[in-house]
């Protein structure tokens, strides 16, 4: 499978081979769908808590005796069914977390990088360098290719912070360093742009090994 090559001022420079094994694989959904489901989970706090009646404030005393005051019987004033009394059955903090294999997880971000391929959403600059960084430098690249009003992933080499800097303010675009992608980075975006030719092998490296 091959992308389009680009130069940073939006021409295209030529043609680059994208390796098989991880933009042209079978896009298993369910596969998709599993991890997709447990990236989202290990995002969840999980610290809702509500107080229950052993919580609260108050208690201690009944309210009133049992009899002969022509109101319903109480025992405490920390009953669920009192105002500013516990809550029945409320939520308390839990773990959401989930173990996610890591083969299971290179296979899906292979899935989904192969789904965008399919698509004709890969592309590919030869180098990205903003000296100083500058967001209108940044929104130049992006309608030049033309990305503009589009939900777009930067995957650069490393931590790349002049490009990070540059593009840190725009919307709908989101910087990554290659270390740091996963599946869900990749089918939230509409477009993937590498920041370099380089970051296709050294993809194909983590994916493989």
């Amino acid at each position: 499978m091959k992308s389009k090559l680009y130069q940073q001022d939006g021409n295209v420079k030529g043609e680059i081979d994208l390796p098989d094994s991880v933009f042209a694989i079978e896009v298993r959904e369910h596969l998709l769908y599993q991890v997709i489901k447990g990236y989202r989970a290990n995002q969840r706090q999980g610290t809702a808590n509500a107080k229950g009646r052993a919580e609260v404030s108050g208690g201690g005393r009944k309210p009133w005796r049992q009899k002969g005051t022509g109101r319903a019987r109480a025992g405490s004033n920390t009953s669920p069914v009192w105002s500013r009394g516990g809550k029945a059955h409320g939520p308390e903090p839990r773990d959401y977390s989930t173990r996610i294999p890591r083969q299971l997880r290179k296979t899906a971000l292979s899935a989904a990088l192969s789904a965008r391929a399919q698509e004709d959403k890969i592309m590919v600059i030869d180098a990205i360098v903003f000296d100083p960084p500058k967001t209108k430098a940044m929104m130049q690249l992006l309608n030049a290719l033309p990305l503009s009003g589009t939900r777009s992933l930067l995957i650069t080499e490393g931590n790349n912070r002049p490009v990070y800097l540059a593009g840190r303010n725009i919307p709908n675009l989101d910087i990554k360093p290659l270390s740091g992608i996963n599946a869900w980075d990749v089918l939230d975006s509409d477009n993937i742009i590498f920041g370099s030719e380089r970051c296709i092998g050294k993809l194909e490296e983590a994916v493989i090994s």
